[in-house]
């Protein structure tokens, strides 16, 4: 899941630590970054790391929802569905990147490129309707500007 040369600069930053937990998220992002995702056993390992139970770290791991507990596409496309968002067009926008990737939201591009997800908030009302690639936020979107990003994007996706 991580290199034991990280797997060992965790555990001395973890390591004493009145709150150990308080690093969980960070150590979440750090096996994302090395996997891609969080399976099962980087749970695991976290929850050794942090001296805690794989449940404990599970329950954070769920409930954040940058935190991937199953795999995703190179780069993944997270939509706003707020009511600023879906009132301003973000529904017609879904269907349109849906149709565009060729796949439903939830669901991963046949070449692996991009994950298609809605998010509750980006914080971009005042840019809305709005979307988030990686940690980049693109706000006034139509299907013209949706054509650039994706365009754009795409030599990021590159295997």
């Amino acid at each position: 899941m991580l290199p034991q040369d990280q797997v060992d600069v965790w555990k001395k930053r973890v390591a004493g630590h009145a709150h150990p937990m308080e690093f969980a998220i960070d150590l979440l992002r750090a096996i994302q970054a090395h996997h891609g995702w969080v399976p099962d056993a980087g749970v695991e390992l976290a929850a050794e790391i942090l001296g805690t139970t794989p449940l404990k770290v599970e329950e954070l791991a769920t409930f954040y929802d940058k935190i991937y507990r199953r795999p995703v596409g190179r780069r993944v496309i997270r939509l706003c569905d707020s009511i600023c968002c879906w009132s301003r067009g973000g529904v017609e926008l879904a269907v349109y990147l849906q149709d565009k990737l060729g796949i439903a939201l939830g669901e991963t591009s046949a070449d692996g490129a991009f994950t298609l997800l809605p998010s509750c908030c980006l914080g971009a009302c005042g840019d809305a309707p709005a979307m988030m690639i990686g940690l980049k936020t693109y706000g006034n979107l139509s299907p013209e500007r949706i054509d650039q990003i994706l365009s754009a994007e795409a030599d990021e996706a590159r295997p």
